[in-house]
């Protein structure tokens, strides 16, 4: 774990989220004054399993759902 004082944390910043980011460092602390007040870390990645058909079951999609589809297009590329 890196500790990094006020001022080079706040230069440094792209290259310690770039570090968290490829897993260089898991956790990076910030100092003021030599005593630890916060902590940098990595977000944990979303799990992707409970987005996918989330609104299942409440709505349906009518049959005709793509009869507009060729005056939509039109309508975007006119």
């Amino acid at each position: 774990m890196q500790t990094l004082n006020m001022l080079e944390a706040k230069t440094h910043l792209s290259r310690l989220v770039e570090a968290l980011e490829s897993g260089a460092e898991d956790e990076i602390l910030i100092a003021r004054h030599g005593r630890p007040v916060a902590r940098l870390s990595r977000l944990a990645k979303p799990d992707a399993s409970h987005r996918i058909g989330v609104a299942k079951g409440r709505f349906e999609v009518p049959d005709d759902i793509d009869a507009h589809n060729d005056e939509v297009a039109r309508l975007f590329t006119a």
